[in-house]
């Protein structure tokens, strides 16, 4: 039962407990039918799914990821687009938002889910700003190490749909809101630079939910741990810092924690070298963790971005313990490498698509 199958376990049964299709069934009995869904983020493709179960076919339009439209009803709009760097798809993706609101006729309802990963995936631009202006922004925010709402506060000064842009577009009657969150604090006016706020003095009924978020991720690995006879030992949103410090903080505790587990959630940040290598951010926490806890016995821990993806690969992130710093390690670190060296080493975790997006996970475990 133990090692890095007890672990991974542990960090699948926290973002099973948030997957989109779950997490927006729970919420829909209380929700009237809507006229139009629109769904827009990494999960959106399993949200509109358990909407049209719940609601029967109407017309739904679902901007997300590459390869993550999957196993909707064909009359529905799918808009496949790029992340975490924008590009032609994203403006198709944000300007069939935006006409679809608009297109929405007096007295009528409008579902809208939302969920991160909207930032990159549609974007309508203010005018005299380009794509070329908008890759370029992103590019230097993911560079640059800051966090999400300082990314995100940036991301809104280019758009005509972010930060309550989107709705004010609205002349129907009602719209509610159901967001899963991928940001500290669960604001909706951060959650894919708030293209689901709703506007200042808007002219219609408005309601907002969160149906799922880290520490509802975390709750769930946390009832798994203890069903399996783990002691908890920490469940803390705590990863939100350079990945190097949080290594180091986190370094420490694991090399001193006694048998059973410390669970914790966020999002690191990483500055990136001029010619970056492969990987994101939760292979380069593993990685730097790895050199923590290197000598270390009965050491396993598992991180990874809950959508099933870290930064531009197919990987979510790590499975490192006592063994896998070696050599040529420190090198990989340095250049932004870490999931070249994680995957010679063995000890990348790859998921795939989740179906959802509430930041990172971490599981450490001592046996």
């Amino acid at each position: 039962m133990g090692g890095p199958e007890q672990a991974i376990r542990i960090w699948q049964a926290g973002v099973a407990a948030v997957g989109g299709h779950a997490a927006t069934s729970k919420v829909l009995r209380d929700i009237a039918k809507p006229d139009q869904i629109l769904a827009v983020g990494k999960p959106a493709a399993a949200m509109a799914r358990a909407a049209l179960e719940h609601f029967g076919p109407r017309p739904t339009l679902v901007v997300t990821k590459d390869d993550h439209g999957r196993d909707l009803p064909e009359y529905v709009t799918v808009i496949e687009a790029s992340h975490p760097i924008p590009d032609a798809r994203s403006l198709r993706g944000g300007a069939a938002l935006r006409k679809a609101v608009e297109a929405m006729e007096p007295g009528t309802h409008l579902l809208l889910l939302v969920s991160g990963g909207a930032s990159s995936l549609a974007e309508d631009l203010v005018p005299g700003k380009s794509l070329s202006d908008l890759e370029l922004l992103n590019k230097k925010l993911l560079a640059a190490g800051l966090d999400i709402t300082a990314m995100n506060t940036e991301r809104r000064k280019l758009s005509r749909i972010k930060g309550g842009g989107l709705l004010s577009h609205f002349r129907g009657g009602e719209v509610t809101v159901l967001a899963i969150s991928d940001v500290p604090g669960d604001d909706l006016n951060v959650i894919g630079s708030g293209i689901g706020a709703i506007p200042d003095h808007c002219g219609f009924q408005a309601e907002a939910r969160i149906v799922a978020s880290n520490a509802h991720a975390r709750a769930a690995a946390v009832q798994l741990a203890q069903t399996e006879g783990l002691p908890v030992l920490a469940n803390e949103e705590c990863l939100h810092n350079d990945y190097l410090k949080v290594a180091e903080t986190l370094g420490a505790r694991t090399r001193a924690m006694p048998h059973g587990v410390m669970i914790f959630g966020g999002e690191p940040t990483v500055v990136l070298p001029d010619d970056p290598g492969r990987g994101g951010r939760n292979q380069a926490l593993a990685l730097a963790l790895a050199r923590e806890i290197s000598g270390s016995e009965g050491i396993t821990v598992v991180v990874g971005g809950t959508d099933g993806t870290d930064g531009p690969t197919q990987a979510a992130g790590g499975i490192v313990d006592g063994t896998t710093w070696g050599d040529g390690a420190a090198l990989a670190l340095q250049r932004a490498d870490s999931g070249h060296y994680l995957d010679r080493k063995g000890a990348l975790l790859v998921t795939g698509p989740t179906g959802t997006n509430v930041m990172d996970l971490l599981v450490a475990i001592r046996h």
